[in-house]
């Protein structure tokens, strides 16, 4: 039975495999006849080429081992238009080899997957992947045409720049697009209105692209082109860098569909020169807007951080006082228009300094931690747990009682008591409620202050001998 099961599984998993590398290729031959569409100066040249993008994101979301379908892809889509098997078989393998070398240097150089958070990953992603990786497809390629006939060697250079252009702009503009929404980011969890402004934004962008490429203007300045900036620093600003890069793709294929009709900035020359023009254009705008998206991604970072570090305590993860405070004057206008108790319940770690001067200082951050974690695993989600001070702990009770608000004091010493690590910790309490011990944060904080040192008055007077 086991031998079975293990069976089944190994079963699974190639037919997975194989659906993926199906998948992978059909993806790929449809872009490849897709862009073979726009071939003027070779029926396997242009400067529209989808499947270097889609090459590069299969290899690094899904590894090095996805090769044959960018080879059965490339090999069928240039064997149907072509006819030659021995010019196919270089071209594919030039395909192939490219997107190995590409998503090779963005894993090793630009972090993979994420290869868009930062600035300085999408310079070398454009550098490595799109510009240098991308010669390889187009020596191999133009070598395979010079070496059977189809294209002369006079025409090599001509040919080996459109295609080099082509594979560098289809990896600028769809690879970000596939590995944004395909890779290991989880999907956005938008809001009605965000997905409202999200539509507006690609109706926004559809509608001005096709503007100044649709023929609106009668005459075809490239200044027009700057009409798209306002809807591109929108998105970076109000979504992300997979907006962005989804944004510029519908720019691409609005522009791409409109260029080929004659249309648009770009179309004054032959269509083939006209095609590299727009590419170029393209290519600069999709790292500009990818640029400017990672850039205030990382903005939005540093100020989610400082805001988060403004109310919480960097050693323990705790509410810090600011924040204590803030969350005790809340629950005390809550509890004046609910009339449910409030508690506040102070503790204090014993011998902070002895576990220093004995142990040293590092025993006593770790110290400060489990009680901390102690204070997290004792109160509910409603609670508010905080570092007061130094060696001062607190705790916001919403709708409790004092004796309920013991019954929590006492788990957390439970929690402590039975830590197995060492050295042991103790702790003292204090416990005030409001409104019967005060009304305001102030008075609330000095009675469980009180309390608390009533406490420790208590245990020394037992160790002492002192007391009954």
């Amino acid at each position: 039975m086991p031998n079975r099961s293990f069976s089944l599984g190994q079963m699974s998993q190639s037919l997975r495999r194989l659906a993926l590398l199906l998948g992978i290729g059909l993806a790929y031959y449809l872009a490849a006849k897709l862009g073979l569409r726009f071939a003027y100066i070779d029926r396997n040249v242009t400067t529209v080429w989808p499947p270097t993008g889609i090459a590069l994101a299969a290899f690094v979301l899904y590894g090095y081992r996805v090769w044959p379908a960018i080879f059965g892809g490339a090999l069928l889509a240039n064997i149907t238009t072509s006819g030659a098997v021995l010019p196919s078989l270089g071209i594919a393998v030039g395909n192939t080899v490219e997107g190995l070398l590409g998503a090779y240097l963005v894993n090793r150089f630009a972090r993979g997957g994420r290869v868009f958070d930062r600035v300085r990953d999408i310079f070398r992603f454009t550098l490595l992947a799109a510009l240098i990786s991308t010669t390889v497809a187009a020596t191999l390629g133009v070598a395979a045409l010079v070496l059977s006939g189809e294209r002369s060697f006079a025409e090599a250079g001509r040919v080996w720049l459109t295609w080099w252009l082509g594979d560098a702009v289809g990896d600028i503009v769809f690879a970000p697009a596939l590995i944004l929404w395909i890779g290991v980011k989880p999907a956005p969890q938008w809001s009605s209105r965000q997905v409202l402004e999200a539509v507006a934004a690609g109706i926004a962008t559809a509608a001005v692209t096709f503007a100044i490429f649709g023929g609106v203007f009668p005459e075809r300045h490239y200044a027009l082109t700057v009409l798209l900036w306002p809807v591109l620093i929108w998105v970076a600003f109000r979504f992300g860098p997979r907006e962005s890069a989804t944004t510029i793709l519908i720019v691409s294929i609005v522009s791409i569909l409109q260029t080929k009709r004659g249309y648009g900035p770009f179309a004054r020359l032959s269509p083939s020169e006209s095609f590299v023009l727009l590419q170029v254009w393209t290519g600069i705008t999709a790292v500009t807007s990818l640029v400017l998206a990672a850039v205030v991604a990382a903005q939005r970072d540093i100020q989610g951080t400082w805001r988060e570090l403004a109310v919480t305590d960097p050693l323990t993860g705790l509410a810090n006082h600011r924040q204590l405070v803030q969350a005790l004057e809340a629950e005390i206008k809550r509890s004046r228009r609910t009339a449910q108790p409030l508690a506040v319940v102070l503790l204090d770690l014993d011998g902070l300094k002895q576990i220093n001067d004995r142990h040293g200082h590092l025993a006593g951050s770790l110290a400060i931690r489990r009680v901390a974690e102690a204070l997290l695993g004792s109160c509910r989600a409603t609670d508010t747990a905080a570092r007061f001070g130094g060696d001062e702990f607190a705790l916001v009770l919403p709708e409790t009682g004092e004796a309920a608000a013991w019954h929590v004091a006492r788990g957390v010493v439970d929690r402590l008591a039975t830590d197995a690590e060492k050295p042991n910790l103790s702790i003292s309490v204090g416990v005030a409620v409001y409104p019967g011990h005060g009304e305001t944060v102030e008075a609330l904080l000095n009675a469980a202050d009180v309390a608390l040192y009533e406490t420790k008055e208590r245990r020394k007077s037992r160790s002492a001998g002192l007391a009954p």
